[in-house]
């Protein structure tokens, strides 16, 4: 049960009724002028209670607070250089691993001149080999930062670890959960005790429900500054695409929750000819922004070479995604 209270709230009767279902052992929480109680569907309150009460809502989602139901407007999430969900388009772009501080450098200022506001860039990589490139660590995140803010972008990277959290950090704009990580509960928790924003990519094979109720993890904490990263999920059919882009799900993820929606139609495709079409179909199913992979030398690169994009082709995407975002925007 979803209480949205009057504002001004009337301290003394809202007080009265917490108390109310703390008595009853019930478990809730309050945000705002909200108060969700996870255990109840309905309660008898008196004509004084009902007084301050604007709207009850009967029944909820386990994910009540990345519910629609508890919050009708987008979230908008503010960085230094961005303006992330509702009406504005977001892309985030780099390279699946910083390499070194020459080739980082580069890649920062061609995304920025194709229209990228964000620059991406795995420091510490999860790899599915134990013998594959695990990134440069630190000197990879100070590589990144510098190339940041050279060219004046936010920074997007992945944090795998608790322990990695703070460090992680102090170089990053914006917290990327990667879909290995997205049930690691303990993980989310710690995200969500920081102020920065989270990008939460669904799981390998997570339902939508899954997807939402790890995201509640993170705002349960008290950071509400999370976006959600549609990134493909694994199908029977892993021979010409690396994953099936589950364009339903954006758009019932955009119903369901308030959060921004991203699309990483790189790790959905895997194959650099795949990418744009992923692309324009998730900006076409609502996606608020994009994470692409860009690499000056993709066959070259040691991480995820095939599915990278030359800075050339990133830019002739990033237009034809625009046009696309602006076409579902004037239909709404």
């Amino acid at each position: 049960m979803i209480i949205q209270f009057k504002t001004p709230m009337n301290h003394v009767i809202v007080d009265d009724i917490l108390e109310q279902m703390k008595k009853g052992h019930h478990h809730g929480v309050m945000s705002d002028n909200h108060l969700i109680i996870y255990d109840l569907d309905h309660f008898d309150f008196t004509d004084r209670e009902a007084s301050v009460i604007e709207h009850i809502e009967a029944t909820q989602p386990r994910y009540a607070l990345s519910s629609r139901k508890f919050q009708p407007e987008d979230t908008i999430i503010e960085t230094a250089h961005n303006k992330i969900g509702g009406d504005n388009f977001t892309i985030m772009a780099g390279p699946c691993s910083v390499e070194n501080e020459e080739m980082i450098h580069r890649l920062a200022a061609e995304v920025k001149a194709a229209g990228a506001t964000v620059i991406r860039g795995g420091a510490f990589k999860p790899r599915t080999s134990p013998y594959d490139f695990q990134g440069l660590g630190v000197e990879g995140l100070r590589y990144l930062r510098e190339a940041a803010d050279e060219n004046d972008l936010d920074v997007i990277t992945e944090v795998m670890s608790v322990e990695e959290v703070e460090t992680i950090g102090e170089y990053t704009d914006i917290f990327q959960i990667g879909a290995r990580n997205m049930q690691n509960f303990d993980l989310l928790k710690a995200v969500g005790k920081t102020n920065k924003p989270v990008a939460l990519k669904r799981g390998l094979a997570a339902t939508i429900d899954e997807w939402l109720n790890a995201a509640e993890y993170i705002i349960s904490e008290g950071n509400s500054k999370v976006m959600l990263v549609e990134r493909g999920i694994r199908s029977f059919d892993s021979t010409y695409t690396r994953n099936i882009l589950d364009v339903g799900a954006i758009a019932v993820a955009k119903k369901l929750s308030h959060f921004p929606i991203i699309v990483d139609s790189s790790h959905a495709a895997g194959h650099a000819d795949l990418v744009a079409p992923m692309a324009y179909a998730g900006v076409a199913a609502g996606a608020q922004g994009l994470l692409i992979e860009v690499h000056d030398h993709p066959s070259q690169a040691l991480s995820d070479a095939a599915q990278q994009l030359t800075p050339a082709q990133f830019t002739k995407l990033v237009a034809q995604a625009k046009q696309i975002h602006a076409l579902t925007e004037n239909h709404d």
